[in-house]
């Protein structure tokens, strides 16, 4: 069967284009031995189900990243086994650059047909290309689209079986002098005033007046993130477990007696003769709700608006406005996004620290997201374990975790050894998200979630639900006093919350309601269980990406900034 590949430059457009390819069905695989992400679709072409693959973006076949070994290796594989064709999107509005991976390309001597992207952009930004001069010096198909409106995406798959190899020859180490020669017969730019746009960009990447848009546009994220996932819960899934599941839980538990070893696991205890979601314990009550009807919500309103920041081309200029105060904590602007991932999931922050280039970087980057970082879920759990009592609480848990971040940083920047380079990033136009394509990377991202969420809630539930049956938390709990009550302040029974937090962080903030704690004791137990620990899916891809022995040094580090920063706040609150 013939593939298809999509390859070119980050910020292309690539998964725009690959998206209006392949409709809804997507599969996001790991390439074999690491974490680089690709996706895969279908299309019909001629009749025939083909394979579409849309590869990590990558500048050069000469790597310098482990995204960009992925797509030579990738495309390699794909020459050896003489079955591909090769689309390459380009950038229409940036022409020069797009052409060193190009020539590159068409070099291999295998069958391309080119992209010539965001072909809309062009009239807005002064740039005239000359296609038809252009198809005749590079000698493939040349297709003028715009993926975000859909201009040229008939054409493109109509002439992909016009795919063919490059007659176009050229001396390697000329190369840039032959993309001036192209660009002399092909281009030409004209003046043009600034559009809206290009004056918001010029705002948001300056340091005195971008710093307080950053602030706006992330607390107007949040608030959004706020809004749609408490209107969810409210209006959608505490109905839905209050009206429709409670009942049939209800009879379940009735007809196992109300008590008893089995109703235990699958039910929980009674709060009142009645269901109590968060407090019941149960596989068919905290097991369920806690993923779908209190973390869900939040989940899906975070990865909307980071999808939103991604792809209207936020998050890079993000990234250089807060470089200074990152390479103080020993890494680069670009490190803002996995911490933000993180945000949302720890396992998709901990995978994006692959955009650093140091192993230092990685291991920094990686170290401060785990301890400092709580994920949505957790942070869903906290507002709803914390936030009865106000602002202040909230405040003096999540301020904590951010002066624990910036202090472990300096400390680390001082005792890690290694480099920091210097950020390298290009910055996109800022565009309006394409929407579908917006939509099918939220969608992947909440299947995902469910995916990794609800087996580990089950689990976590029934192990604890087998340990307090078995008295062997009381036991644990007992070993445990002198550090967790007598330094951290926190009743015994907070270690079977801890014992679960290596599972699910967001569970095991659950598991602290029914204690009766007070706010001094929620505020600890809520710092604690962030640091302490990341939970076992994160725990898993952070050795993938550290290695063994880095991980074990961050656990290390985790262990005891938890009981120095519990300790701490024991003795002043």
């Amino acid at each position: 069967m013939k593939k298809i590949f999509l390859i070119g430059n980050p910020n292309v457009g690539k998964s725009a284009l690959f998206s209006r390819l392949t409709g809804v069905h997507v599969v996001v695989s790991n390439y074999p031995g690491t974490t680089v992400e690709y996706s895969k679709g279908y299309l019909r072409m001629n009749g025939t189900k083909t394979e579409v693959i849309d590869m990590p973006g990558t500048y050069s076949f000469k790597p310098t990243s482990k995204a960009e070994e992925v797509a030579t290796s990738m495309m390699d594989q794909a020459i050896t086994n003489n079955d591909s064709i090769f689309v390459i999107v380009i950038d229409a509005t940036n022409l020069e650059r797009n052409l060193n991976l190009t020539l590159q390309l068409l070099k291999k001597k295998v069958p391309i047909i080119i992209a010539l992207n965001f072909w809309d952009e062009t009239k807005h930004v002064g740039v005239h290309i000359d296609v038809e001069k252009l198809e005749k010096l590079l000698k493939v198909p040349i297709i003028s689209t715009s993926a975000i409106s859909g201009e040229g995406i008939n054409r493109l798959v109509t002439r992909l079986k016009e795919a063919k190899e490059s007659q176009f020859d050229f001396n390697d180490e000329n190369r840039w002098e032959e993309i001036g020669n192209i660009l002399s017969q092909t281009q030409t730019l004209s003046h043009r005033h600034h559009t809206f746009f290009e004056r918001i960009e010029d705002i948001s990447i300056h340091p005195l007046t971008g710093i307080p848009v950053a602030i706006f546009i992330l607390l107007a994220s949040f608030t959004i993130i706020r809004f749609i996932g408490e209107s969810l819960i409210t209006y959608l899934f505490e109905p839905l477990f209050n009206e429709l599941w409670a009942p049939l839980v209800m009879k379940i538990s009735d007809f196992l007696g109300n008590s008893g070893f089995l109703h235990g696991l699958l039910i929980g205890k009674l709060v009142d003769g009645q269901i109590e979601f968060v407090e019941s314990l149960g596989l068919l009550t905290t097991g369920l709700f806690v993923p779908i009807g209190m973390v869900l919500p939040y989940v899906v309103s975070f990865y909307f608006a980071l999808s939103f920041l991604e792809d209207s081309g936020y998050l890079p200029r993000l990234g250089v406005l807060v470089d200074n105060l990152m390479h103080k904590l020993g890494i680069h602007g670009l490190a803002i996004i996995p911490m933000l991932l993180g945000l949302g999931c720890n396992v998709p922050g901990a995978m994006a620290t692959r955009i650093l280039e140091t192993r230092r970087e990685k291991f920094i980057a990686a170290t401060l997201m785990a301890i400092a970082v709580p994920c949505m879920a957790q942070t869903a759990m906290i507002f709803g374990l914390v936030g009865s009592h106000g602002a202040i609480a909230l405040a003096a848990v999540f301020g904590t975790l951010f002066l624990v971040w910036i202090i472990l940083g300096l400390i680390l920047n001082r005792t890690v050894k290694g480099e920091s380079p210097e950020i390298f990033v290009e910055i996109p136009p800022y565009r309006m998200p394409y929407f579908k394509a917006l939509f099918k990377k939220l969608w992947m991202r909440i299947r995902w979630f469910l995916k990794e969420a609800i087996p580990y809630v089950l689990i976590g539930v029934l192990i604890v639900n087998i340990l307090y049956s078995l008295g062997i938390i009381e036991f644990i709990g007992g070993l445990t006093e002198p550090l967790i009550t007598g330094i951290m302040g926190l009743p015994s029974d907070a270690v079977g919350a801890l014992i679960v937090g290596f599972l699910r962080k967001d569970v095991a903030v659950g598991m602290l309601v029914p204690l009766d704690l007070t706010i001094k004791e929620m505020i600890i137990a809520s710092v604690v269980l962030t640091m302490y620990f990341p939970c076992i899916a994160t725990f898993t891809v952070l050795i993938k990406e550290l290695n063994t022995k880095d991980m074990i040094k961050a656990s290390l580090i985790m262990l005891t900034s938890t009981v120095t920063v519990g300790g701490l706040l024991n003795l002043f609150l």
